[in-house]
């Protein structure tokens, strides 16, 4: 017969996660696998720590999404947002799919046309465009999103210079309910400020306007706002139609849907409460069908949506370094995934797990990164197993943001490996090395000895 492990008996009080009606925590179950590979046996390939990206999921969340819209109404185009994951390999799966592409700034924009995607199919946000991008961009004939007057005036100079007309858009910040509300970026609804924003350009004969813009914000719980945001821009369009007999081809309400991450100070699972594609489609749609817009005149609707179609694609394994136990008494685990690879824990309960299955009794645990800086936290206060050194962990949801926000600091950053439809791991980013790191380094000849 068998020996049972032995089991250290605790007493601790309750003050992470949601107990169940008996008091205890539900558990952790573990995840060994991603898409038919072995978690273990990919950090033994490919070193520790290591982001994982599933092909398969991005694809079957993004056609669940063009779906729930396309279902609704009769013109839709997503364009994939550079900024919340702009690794190659992912930018063409979404590009493989459909998807044009939305960028903010001169390199992003440079990785859309390096990428193949034609300039036609580029949508330039951002208040930050250079005369010589926004030359570019007219010349290639993208969709320039107007964020402010001092860049209507640079788009006025360079079609004088160049003769080529410029195909605009303007974004345009409003009141949807939402706060705190996202008035940074473009014009405002309320003050007239787009309003008078589309007067100049419809006079303007070196622009065409062709659709209206706006983005209220970010992980927006609530479809509602959507809804608000689409009948003032659908109100718009037909104002504009009236005084100038124009017609906009298209209608972008930006993204900001929420994904099923937990944010922080939240009592329910964001799996729980995170609306679906098929709400936010029905509220967006449904206020562009009853409006004033013609029905044989219905413009295009683009969606910029991001952090939802590719959060739940990534994944983060790591490493367990350490155990310590803090002065209170409460355990801390330390493992090699620190916050210079997970910036989404400043916002998110990230949920962490071991991969491998583990004893039963759950202690009150706080989960450290390797850095040298006490902020390194990816988990305040989480049940958690107790681990040994050299066992592996693995975090979910990580694929929005942590690939384009992740730091250089104190560490290398690591490999990331895509797992295609057939279950085979690719590397699409390799791991930094002390020849990276130095190779746009410059030091001065009178620097480069020096006698200890």
């Amino acid at each position: 017969m068998e020996k049972i492990p032995y089991e250290k008996p605790t007493i601790s009080k309750i003050n992470a996660g949601v107990p169940d009606k008996f008091g205890m925590s539900s558990g952790l179950k573990p995840i060994s696998h991603i898409d038919g590979q072995n978690i273990e046996t990919l950090l033994s390939e490919y070193g520790s720590p290591l982001y994982i990206l599933s092909e398969q999921n991005i694809r079957d969340t993004y056609q669940s999404a063009r779906g729930a819209f396309e279902s609704r109404y009769p013109k839709v185009q997503f364009a994939w947002s550079y900024k919340t994951n702009y690794l190659n390999a992912v930018c063409n799966t979404f590009h493989q799919e459909g998807a044009w592409a939305e960028v903010v700034s001169g390199f992003e924009y440079e990785k859309a046309i390096a990428n193949g995607v034609s300039g036609n199919k580029i949508i330039f946000n951002g208040p930050d465009k250079s005369r010589e991008e926004l030359g570019l961009a007219i010349e290639n004939e993208s969709l320039i999103h107007i964020d402010h007057l001092d860049e209507y005036y640079d788009i006025v100079s360079i079609t004088k210079e160049s003769g080529k007309k410029a195909k605009v858009a303007i974004r345009i910040n409003m009141d949807t309910g939402i706060y705190p509300k996202w008035v940074r970026f473009g014009l405002n609804l309320e003050n007239g400020e787009a309003w008078s924003m589309i007067n100049k350009i419809m006079q303007e004969p070196a622009m065409e306007l062709m659709g209206l813009h706006t983005h209220i914000g970010t992980y927006i719980m609530a479809p509602s706002a959507y809804a608000i945001a689409a009948e003032k821009l659908a109100y718009l369009a037909v104002r504009i139609e009236h005084k100038y007999n124009h017609h906009i081809q298209y209608i972008d309400l930006g993204g900001g849907f929420a994904s099923k991450n937990t944010l922080k100070g939240a009592y329910l699972p964001g799996s729980d409460t995170c609306p679906t594609f098929d709400e936010y489609a029905e509220a967006i749609t449904t206020a562009l069908q009853n409006s004033d817009i013609k029905y044989d005149r219905m413009p295009t609707l683009i969606l910029e949506t991001g952090r939802a179609l590719i959060d739940d694609a990534g994944y983060l394994a790591g490493t367990v370094l350490a155990n310590k136990f803090l002065p209170d008494g409460r355990k801390a685990l330390v493992i090699d995934i620190g916050l210079n690879l997970l910036f989404t824990s400043f916002w998110y309960e990230h949920y962490v797990v071991p991969t491998k299955e583990t004893p039963v009794q759950l202690e009150d645990t706080t989960i450290y990164g390797p850095l040298c800086m006490n902020i390194d936290v990816v988990r305040e206060a989480i049940k958690f197993p107790l681990l040994d050194k050299g066992d592996h962990v693995v975090i979910s949801r990580i694929g929005a943001y942590n690939m384009s926000q992740w730091l250089q600091f104190i560490k290398y950053r690591p490999k990331v490996v895509m797992i295609d439809t057939e279950g085979n791991t690719h590397i699409i980013r390799q791991n930094e090395d002390h020849s990276t790191m130095n190779a746009l380094d410059k030091v001065p000849e009178h620097l480069v000895k020096h006698d200890l």
